[in-house]
């Protein structure tokens, strides 16, 4: 219920959240309340999909739902307001002159409509062009020269999508010996695509090197055994439950491992948080487990378990996709010996883990049959150097050996 002395209080905005700096916009996919429907504060209030991943949005305040300006399928500028909080017998503001241009639809039928006026045929002399530095590295990719796009942002400012439009229309302009070929694109998701264009980004900028290490697991798979034995059903901690315990308590020796890179300098950070690569629909995301080195194992896993969870079912929060300082991708389950992963900037390492498979490696002298595993450790050459890299990835795989006295 809201309280009626509410009423005296301003309107709380609803507005398109930016999870991360880079993000120009939100792809907006479904309302979980009704125009004129009381909110409270914490309650999943929209359901939006990010260049990360599919995220419920809560409700900023209490208050009645009003003044919705945008709908299912609308593509919005970060910070653009959409809706409000209003207390009972209050009206929403009215929307200001100045405020950002409305809610861009994304049909297919729309985006070819609306392909011909964003892509002009020559530059508009003596202006100079206002283009946000996603879609500048986007045009350089694609080919695209910025002086014929029509920018939709705000102020006219070009978007990764007026570049992506002008390049798919550029595209279907090409000779018809290459018709066949345009025809057989298959469409990217948002997702998709922008994770595209960021690991593209990372691979590129991000100047990566990478170690490996073989370690015996197991006194980790023993590990497992013991801990699931004393577990209730469906709580038994996993084998990447253990890896990530074990990385948060070893990074706690490694500071800079956990370390990002600013811009112009290294950023330490005060938290560990784990971000766990996670395999949906169009592509992978980064699930974050705050705190990850104070988290006791069983309730590590169990929060593991609830974000793969809402990962695979689109309903992962803002703030499960936010705050990563250190990545593991594990593809054990898909009988992967080994990898290189791509790092997520501004983390500055990430780990890949292979399936443990029985191997002959030395025991004692003697040629002997042991579960390996073997991990890839990416970094990042500005936070860490290779000595660093090394003697963090020397402790992990001794942490691994002996994972009783980390867990």
């Amino acid at each position: 219920m809201l309280n009626p002395g509410s009423q005296k209080t301003m309107a709380i905005s609803v507005v398109m959240p930016a999870l991360e700096m880079a993000q120009e916009n939100g792809k907006l996919l479904a309302w979980r309340k009704k125009e004129g429907e009381s909110v409270s504060k914490g309650e999943p209030l929209l359901e939006i999909e990010t260049d990360k991943a599919v995220v419920e949005v809560e409700a900023p305040g209490d208050g009645i739902l009003a003044g919705i300006t945008a709908e299912v399928g609308a593509v919005i500028p970060v910070g653009e307001t959409i809706a409000w909080l209003v207390a009972p017998g209050e009206k929403p503001p009215a929307k200001a002159e100045t405020a950002a241009p409305a809610a861009r639809a994304t049909s297919a039928a729309q985006a070819a409509a609306a392909a011909p006026a964003q892509v002009r045929m020559a530059p508009v002399a003596g202006t100079a062009t206002q283009i946000s530095p996603k879609a500048r590295r986007l045009a350089k990719e694609l080919g695209v020269d910025i002086g014929l796009i029509q920018g939709t942002g705000p102020d006219g400012t070009i978007t990764s999508e007026d570049v992506q439009t002008a390049a798919n229309a550029k595209a279907g302009g090409a000779p018809a010996g290459s018709a066949a070929m345009t025809a057989a694109t298959e469409p990217l998701s948002q997702l998709a695509r922008l994770m595209a264009e960021r690991t593209t980004q990372s691979w590129t900028s991000v100047p990566h090197f990478f170690l490996a290490q073989s370690v015996d697991a197991g006194a980790l798979i023993e590990a497992q055994k013991k801990l699931s034995a004393g577990s209730a059903a469906g709580t038994a901690p996993t084998i990447t439950d253990l890896l990530i315990k074990v990385i948060a308590r070893v990074l706690e020796k490694h500071p800079r491992m956990n370390a990002s890179w600013a811009g112009d300098g290294i950023r330490l950070n005060a938290d560990i948080n784990i971000s766990v690569a996670m395999a949906v629909k169009d592509g992978v995301v980064g699930a974050v487990i705050p705190k990850t080195n104070k988290e006791p194992i069983a309730a590590l896993s169990v929060l593991r378990r609830e974000l793969t969870e809402r990962a695979r079912a689109g309903r992962l929060r803002p703030a499960d996709i936010s705050g990563a300082t250190f990545t593991l991708s594990n593809l054990g389950m898909y009988k992967v010996d080994a990898f290189t992963a791509i790092i997520t900037p501004p983390q500055c390492a990430i780990l890949a883990v292979g399936a443990i498979a029985d191997a002959v490696v030395p025991v004692d002298g003697k040629p002997g049959i042991r579960p390996m595993m073997t991990m890839t450790l990416s970094s990042d050459h500005r936070v860490v150097d290779g000595a660093r890299a090394a003697e963090f990835l020397g402790e992990l795989t001794g942490a691994i050996r002996e994972p009783e006295k980390w867990l």
